[in-house]
């Protein structure tokens, strides 16, 4: 058991703790528990728990600190526990906004855990893992409620330990590197999906305990998969008991204002306050530090960036401040971890370290990219001709950030239609182009991600409270089209002109734009020891693509997304699968329809 005694208040009144956790929040001893709070204009608090039949103990505060703390003789982990503030409000009852578990929803009680209950064995992935910069990062977004569900289980879930195996069976089928997933804090409305949360130390309890957590991201790790988490910094849930009003006054949030509440109904966080920069850093931490997770995907950052995310009302500097400030220690504690930014606007310099004037963020979604690029596959043949654009145009943005390309949850949900279903074309159609289209997205330099389902083409938008539509693969386009998948994600891990360079000018290079508008593109990805050449056709009719090689040699085929397994119409053969090229007269190869094929270069 581990009982933290001492933090330094000074530090962190200005801002500069990074774990106010181990201070603040219950604390298991050999002899009971400490709890302590912050809460600087209350009146009085107490605590009410199982330990002491829910009648209130009072804490004391010491010189008027804004720090109250009691030590509870016999309470234990695993009780449950609430902090009694009066304040201008009254008397009101809330969790513990530093507090390690959390009861499920409807109820608000805090549960008291032993963080050091856990051991890791992971010492081995701890040690070599790394931001991935030039290695392979293909990450498989999960809502962990709806990857399964439970048929012995009232709301349909799994624990954290029991859906370990079933999940990296399940990644290591179709080769991603890293699950991400949806918010794990505690949240008590299942339709936020985690984004609007009351416990950010909290991992939610419809899946179980820390110590649970810990075990699946310990079980991952030892398969050799990464574990990212989104984190929720720029808003929290409105629910009375938990951070709006605290201790009888905003403390957490702005005061009632144009500003205080969010487009989502969700209390904005006041980042000029440098307690609150304490209690998000640490968060953070936290995350990072307790549980192993190898990075954090940070939520609506151009909310942060901007008043309500609105570049008209101009940049709200407290929070741009706080951003670079968090990201610098995080990398500072955790120099190997991912933070990763889910941000829409233009702001410069995401990527750039704060000493640079930039945010520090390892990664940034290119959602410009998302956008373009489904805008180009809902279009007919006829109307890409003109459109080339819309895959050009993000080469001309790419190399000023770090960015990563998504096909998220948000992409599948709420009448736009999943990734399949937004694709011009008849049924068969649809999956050739999907081919052709998950074959770009790989050969485009940037890591990916993609939100479960799309692995399966699935046609149906996601549902929290559903699983996804597993049984599509009893029908033979979903199969052969999941079979593709794999293979491509297997052929992005094990070549590195597919990632080793993503961030470097001389990785990529576009060989033929729509030549005389019949939708073909070529591109050529680089390694420092292996060159690949990507053609594809996007148009509904066979095309010629023409190559012209910088030297005597060969063509080597890797994969082609009209092979028969795949669903398509073309055999594969041992003599089509190698082409001798030379550097005084181009080849011509021919692509059916809606159709893509990678190939080697060789000397």
């Amino acid at each position: 058991m581990r009982n933290e005694n001492m933090m330094d208040f000074q530090a962190f009144y200005d801002g500069k703790v990074f774990d106010a956790y181990r201070y603040l929040g219950a604390h298991p001893d050999r002899k009971g528990v400490t709890f302590r709070t912050y809460a600087p204009s209350a009146q009085q608090v107490a605590v009410i728990g199982e330990f002491n039949g829910w009648q209130e103990e009072p804490m004391t505060q010491p010189v008027r600190s804004g720090f109250w703390e009691m030590h509870a003789e016999g309470a234990k982990p695993g009780q449950m526990y609430k902090y009694v503030i009066y304040s201008r409000d009254g008397r009101v009852e809330h969790c513990d906004p530093y507090g390690f578990g959390m009861e499920k929803r409807p109820g608000f009680a805090s549960i008291v855990r032993d963080l050091s209950e856990y051991t890791f064995h992971d010492g081995a992935w701890m040690k070599k893992r790394t931001r991935c910069f030039d290695r392979p990062l293909n990450i498989f977004e999960v809502h962990l409620g709806s990857f399964r569900t439970n048929p012995d289980d009232s709301d349909g879930w799994y624990r954290y330990d029991e859906i370990a195996d079933d999940l990296i069976d399940y990644v290591k089928k179709y080769h991603f590197t890293h699950v991400e997933f949806m918010p794990l804090a505690e949240h008590p409305f299942d339709g936020s999906w985690g984004y609007q949360e009351t416990g950010y130390f909290s991992p939610t309890s419809r899946y179980g305990t820390a110590s649970q957590l810990m075990e699946l991201v310990d079980r991952l790790h030892q398969a050799g998969i990464g574990a990212i988490v989104d984190f929720v910094p720029a808003h929290f849930a409105l629910d009375w008991y938990a951070l709006r009003r605290y201790d009888g006054t905003e403390l957490y949030e702005y005061p009632p204002s144009d500003v205080s509440e969010s487009e989502w109904g969700s209390c904005n966080f006041i980042f000029s306050r440098r307690e609150v920069a304490c209690f998000m850093q640490s968060a953070a931490n936290y995350w990072l530090t307790e549980y192993h997770f190898d990075g954090l995907r940070m939520d609506a950052v151009s909310r942060m960036i901007y008043w309500q995310g609105n570049e008209a009302r101009g940049v709200n500097t407290n929070s741009v401040d706080f951003l670079r400030s968090m990201n610098a220690g995080l990398h500072r504690l955790h120099p190997d971890a991912m933070l990763i930014a889910e941000d829409s606007t233009a702001y410069p310099g995401c990527t750039k370290a704060p000493e640079e004037g930039g945010l520090g963020f390892d990664y940034k979604w290119d959602l410009g990219w998302m956008n373009d690029t489904l805008d180009y596959f809902m279009k007919t043949t006829d109307e890409r001709r003109s459109l080339s654009q819309k895959l050009t145009f993000s080469m001309y943005y790419f190399y000023r950030e770090r960015h990563l390309l998504p096909f998220s949850h948000d992409e599948v949900v709420h009448g736009k239609r999943t990734i399949i279903g937004k694709i011009y074309g008849e049924y068969e159609e649809k999956f050739a182009q999907l081919r052709t289209l998950y074959l770009y997205m790989l050969a485009h330099p940037g890591k990916t991600l993609n939100f479960m389902g799309n692995e399966i083409a699935m046609f149906r938008e996601w549902d929290e409270t559903r699983e996804p539509d597993y049984n599509l693969l009893d029908y033979p386009m979903h199969r052969a089209f999941s079979g593709f998948f794999a293979e491509l994600m297997e052929l992005g891990r094990t070549h590195p002109a597919f990632y080793e360079m993503d961030y470097e000018p001389g990785g990529f290079q576009w060989l033929s734009i729509n030549e005389s508008g019949n939708d073909v593109y070529v591109i050529r990805r680089n390694a420092r020891e292996e060159s690949l050449v990507i053609f594809f056709n996007f148009s509904n009719s066979m095309q010629n693509a023409r190559y012209q090689s910088d030297y005597d040699g060969h063509l080597e085929l890797l994969l082609h997304s009209d092979w028969e397994r795949f669903g398509g119409g073309t055999k594969e053969s041992r003599e089509g699968g190698r082409v001798a090229i030379s550097k005084d007269r181009p080849i011509h190869l021919v692509l059916p329809a809606f159709s893509a094929a990678v190939w080697t270069l060789k000397p």
